[in-house]
This record gives structure tokens, sequence and C-alpha cells, in this order.
């Protein structure tokens, strides 16, 4: 039951449509414009990089709350604080890219998903993850590329870095598998536009 009581909170969590309400506030249905996406990603080419950096933000820190909610509950409930928050890490990725407010379409989940690895792994192995994001970033200019080079890099981090004992090693492994999959399902377009050579390049129309 308790673990049904995060999964559901946090799906909520995950489910609030940042984007669509920061575009809204300006009278954009950001669903009709660009790739027409509701993540950070998309406000930011459309509206600019205060509206872009505000959304990647908010959604951030929907995945950072909801995992740490989920710890909370668990380790209240005497139960394994992990499991509770990747079970909120998973369930509040879910709200985001299928939100219940919007028809269940939602965002491609990348910064909820750095929200929830913020919350649920130590700094040195985030720093390793980061790293990839920004030299895969910086060589090519496709935030695409580098959400799912970071997204994949994710497990090797966690068999670098993370002790290999008890049940944790291997929740926390499976999650960064749940990661990297995602990450590369809700990209699929974006992967044939890179094949294709027809993706958008960061700062370039």
């Amino acid at each position: 039951m308790i673990w049904l009581l995060i999964a559901i909170v946090s799906y909520l969590i995950g489910s609030i449509p940042s984007g669509y309400l920061v575009a809204r506030t300006q009278g954009i249905d950001i669903r009709q414009h660009g790739s027409k996406n509701i993540g950070a990603t998309n406000v930011l080419r459309v509206m600019g990089q205060k509206w872009g950096y505000l959304v990647f933000f908010c959604d951030s820190i929907k995945g950072f709350l909801a995992v740490k909610l989920g710890l909370l509950i668990a380790a209240h409930s005497l139960l394994s604080p992990v499991l509770g928050g990747v079970i909120a890490a998973i369930s509040c990725i879910l709200g985001h890219n299928y939100t219940i407010w919007l028809g269940f379409k939602g965002g491609k989940g990348i910064a909820t998903s750095g929200g929830v690895v913020l919350a649920l792994f130590p700094i040195s192995l985030i720093s390793w993850v980061a790293l990839v994001w920004v030299v895969v970033f910086y060589l090519g200019r496709y935030v695409s590329l580098a959400s799912i080079s970071a997204a994949v890099a994710l497990p090797f981090a966690v068999l670098l870095t993370v002790a290999k004992t008890g049940a944790d090693f291997w929740t926390l492994f499976g999650f960064s598998v749940f990661i990297a999959g995602m990450a590369i399902w809700r990209h699929q377009s974006n992967i044939v536009r890179l094949m294709n050579g027809t993706e958008s390049r960061f700062g370039k129309k």
C-alpha cells in the first residue's frame, strides 16, 4: 500500500505540465509551436532562454522533490528508502512523459530525470554523467544527442561508482537502465533526424 501511495503521489507531481503552463502565461500553446513538445528545449527555442530555463528548473525540481518525498515516506514506514526513491523516480518520469492533464502526452523526461538522478545518486556519479552531456553537446551542439548520451552513460556510471553490495545496487542499476531505455524511446524521432542529418542544432533555426 505504501509503494502504491508513493507511485500515485509521484506520478501526480510529475504530471504537472510545467512547459505548457509557463507558455500559457504568455498566451502561447506550446503544443502548436516548434517541435510541439512541452519540454524545456522546445520552450527555449520558441520563447527564449528565460522561459526555457524556467521550465527546465520546474521540471527538474518535480523529479527532485518526488524522490525526496518517496525516500521520506519509505523510511518513515520502515521500508527500503532506496526502493521508495526509485519507485517515486519512475512514477514521476512517467507522469511527466505521459501527463494525465494533456491526454497522456508530455515531454521527453530529460529535465525530470536530471532531478531524480540528483536526488538519488552521489555527486561523484552525477559529475561523470554531466561531463558526458557537456562534452557531447559542445562537440555537436545537439541537445537530443547529449541527453541520450548522458542517459546511456548512467548505467555505466552506476557500475563504476556504486558499491556492488546488497539489493540497493541492483535497484539503482535497474533504475539506471530504465532511464537509458526511456530516453532512447522518447527520442526516436530525434534519432531518425540525427541519422538523416536534419536534427536542429542548438542556437540555429
